[in-house]
């Protein structure tokens, strides 16, 4: 019945993968109601804590783009790209890794990946070579930032082991940037160069391709102290999870939860932004941040629970099977977690479905080494970011090919998660 059941839940991972978008969630929703009334399992915990943080970090980035500071970061990210033109699939990426490590979310993306083709093609480099290692580092990112709810979920969960949310990030930020710089590298070679690429000639013999201009917006002042706001923000974050942590203890039975203290901060964030910039809160409902911020809740709401219901109600056959092969080979559970992130379209989503489980079956720096695993978004080139890359590249030489996995985001995203989960091996030992 097992297998039955298992079948159920990827096939409705399959069907929602199918819908796209918000889709994942409903299809998610869907299979709990065939597995509880159907095959008669207990219904897997909601994963609140997740959606929550999810919500309070979008309601405040939403603001900061309403605000103008988003275009603000995009401004320096245009004038830094453009001071080392060649040099755009090294500082793309980077640019894309640090907005996603400090908003908690990798649609930041969004405004940065038209400014990155641009300056690719306007000095000849193929836009998909920074394109495609942007995307990624968008993605691997979500494991390093203080404030994603990946990495505050994983936390908790290892706070028992007397593993903290600083080690964690100690662990996370340079094993995962490391992996995404010896990336770009890679990706400078991939692919003939632009001049000599066919879409290329082509849509530029039939006039599709317009010269594009710097990035210039007139900056508020309204903007730059949304950016400011946001930063501080983060950094109380950080400063309030490390008072109260077991190993500092400055802080103890603190009042207020750390998962409590990210999300009443990033709101208090957000109302801070409104009333220092003055923008409408009905726009802020409008933001693509925004919109793209509440399709994720609704996507870890579904997915997450049919993940934790099934796994719930089959974790001692789980672990009777899979305890044996992973005391073995504990790199196998970075495998695990790539394959099941590929269904759940979600770093949040699988971290939740999946390390507590793990974390009965293998020991914390194994789980920490292989946390990167999670980031596996990129296999099926429907992802929403990588989508957006294809479309702004008008040169073409970002495109996916008739085959689902031959697209120029696979092999980028692969290097980086092995490089990642490598790294981490070797790394969570010497801070744990």
């Amino acid at each position: 019945m097992m297998w039955l059941e298992l079948c159920v839940v990827l096939g409705f991972i399959y069907l929602g993968a199918r819908l796209g978008s918000i889709g994942i969630g409903f299809a998610g929703a869907a299979g709990v109601i065939v597995l509880t009334l159907g095959f008669g399992l207990e219904p897997g915990s909601i994963p609140v804590d997740v959606i929550l943080i999810i919500m309070s970090v979008i309601g405040a980035v939403a603001a900061m783009q309403v605000a103008g500071g988003l275009g603000y970061l995009v401004q320096l990210a245009d004038g830094l790209l453009r001071k080392q033109p060649k040099q755009v699939t090294f500082f793309a990426p980077l640019i894309s890794y640090f907005m996603t490590l400090l908003a908690g979310t990798g649609h930041t993306a969004y405004s940065t990946l038209p400014v990155i083709s641009a300056v690719a093609q306007e000095n000849g480099v193929r836009p998909s070579r920074p394109l495609s290692i942007s995307v990624i580092a968008s993605q691997v990112a979500i494991t390093a930032s203080p404030v994603s709810a990946a990495v505050v979920v994983f936390s908790g969960l290892l706070e028992p082991f007397g593993v903290g949310y600083l080690d964690l990030l100690f662990i996370c930020i340079p094993t995962t940037l490391a992996a995404v710089m010896m990336t770009s590298l890679v990706c400078n070679y991939m692919g003939c160069e632009l001049k000599d690429d066919e879409v290329y000639q082509q849509r530029l013999t039939e006039g599709l391709i317009k010269p594009h201009g710097k990035v210039e917006r007139r900056v508020s002042s309204g903007a730059k102290y949304s950016v400011l706001i946001f930063l501080l923000s983060i950094i109380a974050v950080v400063i309030y999870a490390t008072l109260i942590s077991g190993k500092v203890g400055i802080i103890q039975n603190p009042i207020l939860p750390r998962d409590s203290a990210i999300i009443s901060i990033m709101l208090t964030a957000g109302c801070l932004i409104t009333l220092v910039s003055g923008i409408n809160t009905g726009d802020i409902l409008n933001a693509q941040t925004f919109k793209s911020g509440m399709s994720a809740c609704i996507c870890v709401l579904g997915v997450a629970w049919l993940g934790n219901t099934f796994v719930g109600t089959y974790l001692d056959d789980i672990k009777m099977v899979a305890g044996d092969l992973l005391q073995r080979l504990p790199w196998l559970l970075s495998v695990a977690l790539f394959f099941a992130s590929m269904l759940l379209y979600s770093q949040a989503a699988t971290t939740r479905a999946l390390m507590p489980a793990a974390l009965m079956l293998v020991d914390p720096v194994t789980a920490i080494a292989s946390f990167a695993a999670v980031s596996a978004l990129f296999v099926l080139p429907t992802y929403p970011t990588l989508l957006a890359a294809v479309e702004m590249d008008e040169t073409g030489s970002t495109r996916i090919g008739r085959y689902v996995f031959n697209h120029p985001f696979f092999l980028p995203g692969v290097i980086c998660l092995t490089l990642s989960v490598t790294f981490g091996f070797f790394w969570a030992p010497v801070i744990l």
